[in-house]
């Protein structure tokens, strides 16, 4: 029988990474979870119900709650994991967790969500002038320079990447130089189903976490600019910020059920996606339910979105393809956000929610579970 254990940043709500967690634990319901930090009843009774253990950062005051300000402890807290009795390590990783320690008879596979951003291609969107305190300032360059040598060295404890998009495979040879292939993350298109009717309300929907490199600042001056109901799902390290710019027109209102995000991703016009993402879930979830996504034209959503480019300053236009299911903006500003949700508006008839529901099946949950399943014996025989 082959000892499996499975190795995650952090547990602490659940996103995109803790959804692929899931079809993990399904296929291996007898691995443990190893993981940095643990939030007990943030993430769903599938994960929670396995046998999960933490790091020392676990025991350390305010780490719980400033887990991210202890960035540099966390190369020493992976580390400090024993994998000796386990024949398979399965890293779920987009910081530290390809980092673990393994024996050599053990077979480590990663499933890369990224090499970590907050020091590579993210580092300024995180640290740069304005974004922290003098002392992070001063003291972060020191920091990054630390982490990138020691993520480096670390990707070559790994046997064989997967990465969860061809942007990301990108990364991973830039900074790794190490192939990996590509598997999607999976869509619960059994849970996230259209409405009867494919009826849409008035108002346009966010879902994010509040991260720097989201970009949601950009979202929040486009529509309060524009006039039009932008509903934000989410939260984290930005709230604040971000519920001091919401003023008239944008409404934030937390993180929400599963049950309550599908109703409104069934009942906005589209979803909104500013930001320049390794994949991104959230477009997916929106488009399994039939509705089309404006989004900045880079990154993973290239890999999920089929979209129409809206029209240029100059009144020229790029129509295709012949079955969009969003629009593409090419500049990360407010102006180019606007520039798409007018033209949006204006040709909104030209997305059928049938053809985009028919999309979103090609990333269904089951179609990544089997594929998974299949690279895994394929490196384990």
């Amino acid at each position: 029988m082959v000892r499996v254990a499975i190795v995650h940043d952090w547990l602490t709500g659940m996103r995109g990474g803790e959804k692929v967690l899931e079809v993990f634990c399904e296929l291996f319901p007898d691995a443990d979870i190893f993981t940095l930090i643990h939030l007990r009843g943030t993430v769903s009774r599938l994960i929670e119900d396995r046998k999960i253990q933490t790091s020392f950062l676990q025991r350390v005051p305010l780490a719980k709650r400033y887990y991210r300000s202890f960035l540099m402890l966390f190369p020493l807290a992976i580390e400090g994991f024993n994998m000796g009795e386990y024949d398979l390590v399965l890293s779920s990783s987009h910081c530290v967790a390809k980092g673990i320690l393994t024996p050599s008879t053990a077979i480590h596979i990663c499933y890369c969500h990224t090499p970590m951003r907050y020091v590579w291609d993210q580092y300024h969107t995180y640290f740069g002038a304005g974004k922290k305190g003098l002392i992070p300032r001063i003291l972060m360059p020191f920091v990054a320079h630390y982490l990138r040598i020691w993520d480096v060295i670390s990707s070559e404890r790994v046997d064989s990447f997967v990465a969860n998009s061809h942007h990301v495979a990108h990364r991973i040879k830039k900074y790794y130089k190490r192939p990996a292939e590509v598997i999607h993350p999976p869509v619960d298109c059994s849970f996230y189903t259209p409405s009867e009717g494919h009826k849409a309300g008035n108002y346009y929907l966010l879902v994010s976490a509040f991260a720097p490199y989201k970009r949601i600042d950009i979202a929040i001056d486009a529509f309060e600019r524009l006039g039009l109901p932008l509903i934000l799902v989410g939260g984290g390290q930005e709230e604040g910020h971000i519920r001091k710019m919401a003023k008239k027109h944008v409404q934030c209102i937390g993180w929400q059920s599963n049950e309550s995000l599908r109703e409104f991703y069934r009942g906005c016009k589209a979803l909104i996606f500013p930001g320049e993402e390794d994949f991104g879930i959230v477009p997916l979830e929106a488009q399994a339910c039939g509705k089309p996504v404006i989004a900045f034209a880079k990154g993973g959503v290239l890999e999920t979105v089929q979209g129409i480019y809206c029209a240029s300053p100059a009144g020229k236009t790029l129509l295709h393809p012949e079955s969009p299911t969003g629009v593409f903006f090419t500049k990360q500003t407010a102006e180019s956000l606007m520039e798409a949700v007018m033209f949006f508006e204006r040709h909104m008839n030209q997305f059928d929610p049938r053809l985009i529901r028919n999309h979103a099946e090609d990333f269904d949950r089951l179609l990544f579970k089997e594929k998974f399943k299949h690279y895994i014996e394929k490196q384990v025989c």
